[in-house]
């Protein structure tokens, strides 16, 4: 948890989900520089995600500062986009694969304050082969759904597309 008042600034993952693969295993990043969750990023956004076994679904509690600035005292909508498309990505931990992503369609119901405390909720809709298609909302204090996305995202077999990345 983070203290009122302050923007998370974490990485990872608290809880690793085990079990339900497809045959593609997960490898790890000798860094993580990604954007919004790696902790070797000193510019990124250092989310960090909880699975909830019981919602079955990952979450990210958050606060977004002013360097996210879009329309004033609001969030922008590229920011936004990148939180739901993190988010989605997580789920696909649940099978133990690196899965890109294909397709996002984001649906911005309203305005993403910033210094308010939120969150981002994401989830699975389904899996065919290789294609996993996940959904995500970022939420307000209030449970209100600010905006919300879909996406699709194809899972990749991470030592040939990453090789010189990857620890083997």
């Amino acid at each position: 948890m983070v203290a009122p008042g302050r923007t998370i600034e974490s990485s990872t993952m608290t809880k690793k989900p085990s079990g339900r693969g497809h045959g593609a295993q997960y490898a790890s990043l000798q860094k993580n520089y990604c954007f919004a969750c790696g902790k070797n990023n000193p510019g990124g956004m250092r989310l960090k995600f909880d699975y909830d076994e019981d919602g079955d679904r990952f979450i990210c509690r958050f606060r977004l500062g002013k360097r996210y600035t879009g329309p004033p005292g609001h969030c922008h909508g590229g920011i936004i986009a990148t939180i739901l498309d993190e988010a989605m990505g997580k789920v696909n931990k649940l099978h133990q694969v690196i899965a890109l992503t294909s397709q996002i369609t984001v649906h911005y119901f309203k305005p993403v304050p910033l210094n308010h405390p939120l969150r981002v909720e994401s989830r699975e809709l389904r899996v065919r082969g290789r294609k996993h298609t996940n959904m995500a909302e970022i939420l307000n204090q209030e449970g209100e759904v600010l905006a919300r996305s879909e996406g699709l995202f194809v899972a990749i077999d991470p030592h040939k597309m990453f090789a010189k990345f990857v620890d083997r």
